[in-house]
């Protein structure tokens, strides 16, 4: 029992580690030189925190249980230009121990780096991994080239509205335009025939497009089909206008449906959906 409970407490202490960053936590930095883009420059941003968080993080969740051991470790480069410092950092958690090497242009960068990523293995600051790209527009090419928009209010603002593909939508608004000057024509066509004003056969079925037969001179029941598709495979058909309830004999518009079926009341008020 005792073995149970110490295990269900160090449960809970790994996932107050690993909760959420608030907001204000998450810093941004310019990540490499802006690259121009039609005149304009763009510069890569990346999430971070800043070691006082994961120190406070630490001291909230287990206070006076944590350690972290630095080992300098021989600096890189390939000259003295690009040379970085390298630390191994050591955090130990309530006797759990995680290692990670952390690199720097000074030996304090390297162990600040090196510290953050020991921790992010306690899973503090592991949903930064999760970002993606976020470029952000800056009012020049130099290293010190201040974005024109905040970097964190730019980046949740592509999270909540992706950019869409033009190509995209060009093709969405020329197939709507097309739907849309066909449903025209073929509902002029419908209320032509209805009334007598178009040739028969000249009404397209709503569901495949092709020829419809009209049934309106020989069907017994007025309740059938005004025009039904000629192909025996497709049960597209075309309801005759609504009767309206005034006595005046006047019409509802042209009822276009592909239901072959009626309610079973008395009431004509057109066909039983699916």
């Amino acid at each position: 029992m005792t073995a149970r409970h110490e295990h269900t407490d160090t449960a809970g202490i790994w996932a107050q580690l690993a909760a959420p960053l608030p907001p204000d936590a998450i810093q941004w930095r310019q990540d490499g030189k802006p690259s121009e883009r039609q005149g304009k420059y763009f510069a890569r941003f990346v999430a971070y925190i800043d070691a006082h968080f994961v120190r406070e993080r630490l001291d909230a969740v287990v206070p006076g249980n944590w350690d972290l051991t630095l080992e300098p470790l021989p600096p890189t480069g390939t000259g003295e230009a690009d040379s970085l410092c390298n630390f191994k950092g050591r955090l130990s958690v309530l006797g759990v121990l995680r290692e990670c090497v952390g690199s720097g242009p000074d030996y304090k960068q390297a162990a600040t780096d090196a510290f953050k990523r020991a921790a992010v293995r306690f899973g503090i600051g592991h949903e930064l991994y999760a970002f993606g790209p976020n470029w952000v527009q800056v009012d020049g090419d130099g290293k010190y080239a201040k974005p024109l928009e905040d970097p964190a209010a730019a980046y949740a603002r592509k999270a909540e509205t992706p950019s869409p593909d033009p190509r995209s939508e060009r093709r969405a608004d020329v197939a709507s335009r097309n739907v849309a000057a066909v449903d025209a024509d073929n509902q002029r066509k419908v209320e032509n025939a209805v009334t007598g004003a178009g040739p028969d056969g000249d009404v397209a079925c709503p569901k495949c497009g092709g020829k419809t037969w009209d049934n309106r001179a020989t069907k017994r029941n007025p309740k059938a089909p005004d025009f039904k598709c000629r192909d025996r495979s497709c049960d597209g058909v075309i309801w005759p206008p609504k009767a309206s309830g005034n006595g005046k004999g006047e019409k509802h518009p042209v009822s276009i449906g592909e239901v072959p079926g009626l309610d079973d009341d008395d009431d004509d008020d057109g066909p039983t959906p699916f």
